[in-house]
């Protein structure tokens, strides 16, 4: 089922908080195969990007089976630091088709706990036409 063009434009609610902790970190830097030390990697911010896309296409009823991932950039405010509490809201920034698949943009603006920006990551998604 094709992606409704009329979602450009629409954010979707905000996530729920997700606590930077050493922890948290610790186990992002080992999952992808690097070590933090005392820095938070600035690749650490698409685990609450990843839940606002979950969440969005939970909303929306896409399979996440049927989305390959294009494009991913973060552009900071300043850098993520142990003790921050952030939140990803989502908006579709932009919805095309190309030859039977639809191309989503989104924007997600991550915030700390005093609802100051940290960084905005953007992505472009592929979500597969045809048969699964």
């Amino acid at each position: 089922m094709p992606i409704d063009a009329s979602l450009v434009g629409r954010a979707f609610p905000p996530t729920e908080p997700l606590a930077v902790t050493t922890e948290a970190v610790d186990a992002f830097s080992t999952a992808v195969g690097g070590d933090a030390g005392d820095a938070v990697p600035p690749t650490f911010p698409i685990v609450v990007t990843f839940a606002a896309l979950q969440d969005f296409l939970a909303s929306e009823q896409i399979e996440l089976s049927r989305i390959v991932h294009g494009d991913q950039r973060f552009r900071y405010a300043r850098p993520v630091v142990v003790g921050d509490e952030l939140t990803a809201t989502l908006t579709v920034t932009g919805v095309r088709s190309i030859g039977g698949n639809d191309i989503i943009s989104t924007s997600s603006e991550i915030v700390d706990g005093a609802g100051a920006v940290v960084c905005t990551a953007t992505a472009t998604l592929v979500h597969r036409g045809g048969a699964a």
